[in-house]
């Protein structure tokens, strides 16, 4: 078991009113999962997403993650953590515009402080696994939705994360851009990599080995 969930509820206060965005989760994701959480804005799904990637905390419930309570765990845990264990894909690909492809795929390494020539052949290894060694050296600009999503999935790869967590990955990307992205996704479940994937979309949710619908903060298989 890679992570589980227990009665996970997250409220926010705003204006001193509560806002219930997570009422009760109960969620297990074995190594080599394929899940697609489905459900429409304001349901969760997104919430959840960054309770699992560390990057929110519950406000009740417990999370376990490869048997260990999360709660228990100091920011540095939870950095080295997300760092190593975790890969992130945004619908926003969240790359720096002045750094090339094979500069922004390599950030997670220099934060780990990888030295520079083995960081560079690993970054060669992801980029050429999502087809894009050819454009290593053209900066965000210069390159298509697709291919700065194929960076930005290169950029989860690279600490050797074994969970992939991306957030609505084909958001802005045109249909047949979006299914050349969740091919790389399926390849990447074949060779082992447990994936969640958040999305509207029944196209890449018909992806997934498991979909998961969440509504008014629950969720249902």
């Amino acid at each position: 078991m890679i992570l589980e969930l227990i009665d996970v509820h997250k409220i926010y206060k705003i204006d001193k009113i509560e806002v219930h965005a997570l009422r009760g989760i109960n969620l297990k994701v074995k190594k080599g999962d394929y899940i697609a959480l489905m459900g429409p804005s304001g349901s969760g799904k997104s919430t959840l997403l960054n309770i699992i990637g560390f990057l929110d905390i519950p406000t009740k419930g417990k999370y376990f993650f490869e048997g260990k309570e999360v709660s228990n765990f100091d920011e540095d845990t939870l950095a080295k953590i997300r760092n190593k264990k975790i890969g992130f894909v945004f619908q926003t690909f969240n790359l720096i515009p002045r750094l090339n492809a094979i500069q922004n795929v390599e950030l997670p390494l220099i934060y780990a402080g990888v030295p520079k020539k083995e960081r560079r052949e690993k970054a060669l290894f992801v980029l050429e696994k999502v087809g894009l060694l050819e454009r290593r050296f053209h900066k965000p600009t210069e390159l298509s939705g697709g291919e700065n999503q194929r960076v930005a999935i290169a950029r989860a790869l690279i600490g050797g994360a074994d969970l992939i967590l991306a957030d609505e990955p084909t958001g802005n990307l045109d249909t047949k851009t979006g299914e050349e992205i969740m091919n790389i996704f399926d390849k990447l479940n074949e060779e082992g990599k447990t994936i969640i994937v958040v999305t509207h979309s029944k196209d890449v949710a018909k992806h997934a080995k498991k979909i998961y619908n969440m509504k008014d903060g629950l969720i249902f298989e």
